[in-house]
């Protein structure tokens, strides 16, 4: 079975700082031994009408669906969320598991 992923495309309110939330949720992260890989990253070339509002995606990767629900029900993902979560304006969230096209060179 291949890698599955959870992907999170976020508007956060006006006056939040992200990069605090950022670093935090890069700390929360680091913690939690399901999880195999996390990027993320700020949108910089899309136009407004396309980003409708969308500012930062989040891609955490993980070694199977079992990974994922451990990820999901740690204790430190729950207790995060309840910061994260009152920041956000608009989220959209997609868990898939992966069809690899062309590996990484």
């Amino acid at each position: 079975m291949g890698t599955f992923n959870h992907y999170v495309i976020v508007k956060f309110n006006d006056g939040v700082a992200v990069e605090e939330l950022v670093q935090g949720l890069e700390k929360m992260i680091s913690g939690i031994e399901h999880v195999k890989s996390f990027e993320w990253g700020k949108d910089i070339e899309s136009h407004d009408m396309l980003r409708q509002g969308f500012t930062h995606a989040f891609l955490m990767t993980f070694n199977g669906k079992e990974d994922f629900n451990a990820f999901q029900n740690h204790p430190n993902h729950i207790e995060f969320s309840k910061i994260f979560s009152p920041a956000v304006d608009k989220i959209v969230v997609l868990d898939f598991p992966s069809n690899l096209v062309k590996a990484p060179a």
